[in-house]
């Protein structure tokens, strides 16, 4: 099959007919799983999860494991690797609404964007010439034939960006032995676990999370999608000094985001301008993303983002974890914290 070249696609039709097409297929895709759900909404965690090398996983994505294993990189891959946060699993780009002033800015989506916006030198028509799910896939993403990474990645000519929430163990062999170059975005563990409480809580496909303490447990126990948080981004830091790795932190970006896609760019090996710089920075503000159609998954309907269980989505505001944590439970979690983390030399910042 011949690659597509999403980098210079222009489509036949104007935007929003090819933007209206692919939501109207992807519509059909998160039907299949509210629907597949919906009756045991509150069931046993089996129902939705199964473990791979020991970690959990999506079932769906477990099933067809082997394809992510034996994926190919090419040596021209850009990689975004980010522990499931802010809104960012399995169709969790979709549910940004233009509607809410307390929406998200996605932190593996405004990434993601950045990228895009460096490969495109800063062409903002050439970034919204798809939906962000389609120009940037989720790796190992797969519900039977109807959402397939690998397929979509495997389709597109070079250069890709890849998005994925893998630990360090479990990202195909391929992206290593290619040298490709990585970006790892980091966001501290409190604020972390409350946007992933409320991630269950609106997103089919998921069992019900329960009390916030409850859901913390589990945080700390690994006991969520791609296990423990500890584990995870500890697997990255520890190659921060690999020369294909970029490792960042999400707050760093929230105080002075000029600096950190100045970072981004060098480390992609582009000349950064001042130009540049400002058309990304504008280009991928909060305001911006949120009335862009190629970021704001707008048309998804309401069945599948309830604003009424969870009625506030954040501005991936930092710190928010004081609104969520009881100082009983916030304890235990410093406690929880200090003994996972105990040597190593990561640290991050809970406010800013």
């Amino acid at each position: 099959m011949t690659a597509v070249d999403q980098h210079s696609l222009k489509p036949e039709w104007g935007f929003e007919e090819y933007y209206t097409e692919s939501l109207s297929f992807l519509h059909r895709i998160i039907w299949t799983v509210y629907h597949s759900v919906m009756a045991s909404s509150k069931g046993d965690d089996s129902e939705f999860f199964s473990r791979v090398h020991g970690i959990l996983m999506y079932k769906d994505f477990v099933k067809y494991w082997d394809d992510v294993e034996t994926f190919q990189a090419r040596s021209d891959d850009t990689v975004i690797i980010t522990f499931p946060n802010l809104v960012s699993l399995p169709m969790s780009n979709l549910f940004l609404s233009p509607n809410n002033d307390r929406l998200s800015l996605n932190g593996t989506t405004w990434l993601s964007e950045i990228v895009d916006m460096i490969f495109k030198d800063g062409d903002v028509e050439k970034c919204k010439r798809d939906a962000i799910f389609n120009r940037i896939p989720f790796l190992e993403c797969r519900k039977e034939e109807m959402m397939n990474g690998v397929k979509q990645l495997k389709e597109m000519a070079s250069p890709r960006i890849v998005k994925t929430h893998l630990p360090a163990q479990l990202l195909p062999a391929s992206f290593w032995e290619k040298n490709c170059k990585m970006i790892y975005l980091c966001r501290n563990a409190k604020d972390v676990a409350v946007s992933f409480y409320y991630f269950f809580q609106m997103v089919a496909g998921h069992p019900n999370p329960g009390t916030f303490p409850e859901f913390v447990e589990k945080f700390m126990d690994g006991d969520v999608p791609y296990g423990s948080w500890y584990e995870h981004v500890k697997s990255w830091w520890e190659l921060r000094k690999n020369p294909h790795l970029l490792f960042l932190f999400y707050e760093d970006m929230k105080e002075d985001i000029r600096r950190e896609v100045i970072k981004v760019i060098q480390f992609l090996g582009r000349e950064s301008s001042k130009e540049l710089v400002d058309k990304i920075v504008q280009h991928t503000s909060f305001q911006e993303m949120k009335n862009n159609p190629s970021t704001n998954y707008t048309l998804l309907p309401d069945e599948i983002m309830n604003q009424k269980i969870s009625p506030f989505m954040r501005k991936g505001i930092i710190g928010d974890w004081k609104n969520h944590f009881p100082e009983a439970l916030n304890k235990k979690f410093d406690m929880h914290y200090e003994q996972q983390m105990k040597g190593s030399t990561l640290k991050l910042r809970t406010e800013i």
